[in-house]
């Protein structure tokens, strides 16, 4: 398992180190190496893929339907990144990814209230969508 490179679109590098892909699936798949990984932000199911993959109930502009599950989903995806290809998308790649993101960095030790700002300089201007997003993430400890 190798990690993502520098450089490679998309990726998010944590305080740690630990590098994570988020993206939109409404665009091509990038080129490169795929994900070990894959965190899913999704109202339905996602298609199935080649890679390993967790779905997360989750529609768009909305909450998770089960807060549990997106934690269990983004330690695993955590704790996988340190030494694999890890992603999270949605959609659009932007709110619920840009949330997700967020709450990994606060997992990786960034604090509940600068995690939305970490993920807008490191990832996407616009990430995180909506005040519910950004109040979920503002809950989320480690």
């Amino acid at each position: 398992m190798q990690p993502w490179d520098d450089g490679t679109p998309g990726v998010l590098v944590l305080p740690s180190g630990r590098r994570v892909r988020g993206r939109g699936l409404r665009r091509p798949l990038p080129p490169g190496p795929s994900p070990e990984l894959g965190v899913y932000l999704l109202g339905r199911p996602p298609p199935a893929l080649p890679w390993e993959s967790r779905w997360v109930r989750w529609p768009d502009f909305r909450l998770p339907a089960d807060a549990g599950d997106l934690r269990t989903a983004l330690t695993e995806a955590w704790e996988r990144s340190a030494t694999g290809r890890v992603e999270i998308a949605c959609g659009g790649g932007t709110g619920r990814t840009g949330t997700a993101l967020a709450c990994l960095a606060v997992l990786d030790g960034v604090r509940p209230e600068d995690a939305v700002a970490f993920v807008r300089r490191g990832y996407r201007a616009r990430a995180v969508e909506t005040l519910g997003q950004a109040r979920l993430v503002a809950a989320f400890l480690p």
